[in-house]
């Protein structure tokens, strides 16, 4: 980064006050931010509900915190997430899909690239509670740490470790059941 560009930080510390500091924020994240819509409700979705999360930054910019890591991507990421339940609150479910406000089961779908393995992944990730799934996914899928996952999700960082370890084992071990039974 040049020296004269200001960080995520100085740019969250000056946004109360002053708005236009969303614009380099939008230059630099906006692609991270489409990306983790687009994994959750498919990328038609994710083009209008990218607009949203960033008018709804700069209405909570007075709000804003820093971020120990120093990037602004958990507090995006928060906000989009927001975006994303009340967007998937205002569908309808399809039949027979769990009832479940974080994810778009379509949009997994289409993200899958092995479509051999759609179900083994639904079914992994239908046995993990919500909160290990959120977990899971921001970890594996937005490149989170679990430190910034737990400030994302308003929780400890060691409640996002323990949330992240036992949706692996979950994972694995629903893996490991369908091996053996495909034996």
């Amino acid at each position: 980064m040049n020296p004269d560009t200001p960080s995520d930080d100085e740019l969250l510390l000056r946004l109360p006050l002053h708005p236009e500091a969303m614009g380099p924020l939008f230059e630099r994240h906006s692609g991270a931010v489409h990306r983790f819509l687009s994994r959750r409700v498919g990328a038609q979705a994710a083009e209008d509900l990218l607009a949203e999360v960033f008018v709804a930054a700069v209405s909570a910019r007075v709000r804003v915190r820093p971020h120990a890591s120093g990037s602004a991507l958990p507090w995006l990421y928060g906000i989009a997430r927001n975006v994303i339940r009340a967007h998937l609150r205002s569908r309808p479910r399809p039949a027979g899909w769990p009832v479940d406000d974080d994810i778009d089961w379509a949009a997994v779908d289409e993200r899958i690239d092995a479509l051999g393995r759609r179900d083994e992944l639904r079914r992994v990730l239908a046995v993990l509670t919500a909160d290990e799934r959120e977990v899971l996914l921001l970890v594996a899928w937005n490149g989170l740490t679990p430190a910034e996952s737990a400030a994302l999700l308003g929780i400890t960082a060691e409640a996002a470790r323990s949330r992240l370890a036992r949706a692996r084992r979950r994972a694995q071990h629903t893996l490991d059941t369908a091996a053996v039974i495909a034996d």
